[in-house]
């Protein structure tokens, strides 16, 4: 797994360096010392996970999930645990307190290979299950208050966060889901929906329309005439995706 080590204290990213390196499953492929350094590592070396201290300078650790479009997995290492709480509603893997104690590493580890392999525990206890992709032939269950729909994914035209919510718009119907729309990605095929920005990943299929938009980006209008912008970061591969 490639792992961004990202903490202004040099001693703090050299100390969980040393550890990283001493396990097999885990390769660390750079390090950062601030939000802005962070965010140029993360686009060009596409890590697994970062390993993100919270208290920097300027901007905190949460600052930079807010300003990604694609967030990897995240285990906070910090000082402090009044962020704990926090750290999960951000849909955090793991949250380590300084000074790193190996074997709470390991087990942090551990959970984010099962994260990896797409393996989660039953809520029962009952053993392990599969997570497969989600293609657009698959039915999902929307629930939201007293109503239910039983939907095809190939009728969902976008899905866009909302806080802790994901509101997902099919027919003239937009339903909330307590959600985040990370672990969401994480479930869809790919090759059918795309990632758009922080807040929006839209059905391929309803595509109906490409234009440009400010500094490198673009807007997709859906067929029904929403409009979403496509972040500068991920118009190229979007471009690419959609091309010949």
């Amino acid at each position: 797994m490639r792992a961004i080590v990202i903490d202004d204290e040099r001693l703090a990213r050299k100390e969980l360096i040393t550890l990283l390196n001493q396990l097999e499953t885990v390769e660390v492929v750079g390090e950062a010392v601030n939000v802005e350094d962070a965010k140029e590592k993360i686009e060009q070396l596409q890590p697994d996970v970062i390993f993100l201290d919270i208290q920097m300078p300027e901007k905190t650790g949460f600052d930079l999930l807010e300003e990604l479009d694609q967030v990897p997995h995240v285990i906070f290492t910090t000082a402090y645990d009044e962020y704990a709480l926090k750290a999960f509603q951000v849909n955090a893997l793991d949250y380590l307190l300084k000074p790193v104690e190996p074997k709470r590493l390991e087990e942090a580890i551990q959970k984010l290979q099962g994260k990896i392999e797409g393996i989660s525990r039953r809520e029962d206890g009952g053993g392990f299950i599969n997570q497969k992709k989600l293609t657009l032939e698959d039915q999902v269950f929307v629930k939201d208050g007293d109503r239910c729909w039983f939907v095809r994914l190939s009728n969902v035209r976008l899905f866009e966060s909302d806080g802790n919510y994901i509101k997902v718009y099919f027919d003239n119907f937009k339903p909330m889901i307590h959600k985040s729309l990370n672990a969401l990605d994480e479930r869809l095929d790919e090759k059918s929906f795309f990632r758009a920005s922080r807040k929006h990943i839209i059905n391929l299929g309803w595509v109906e329309a490409i234009e440009p938009w400010f500094n490198g980006g673009l807007v997709v209008t859906l067929r029904g005439g929403d409009r979403i912008e496509v972040s500068r970061r991920q118009a190229a591969r979007f471009k690419e995706m959609m091309s010949l």
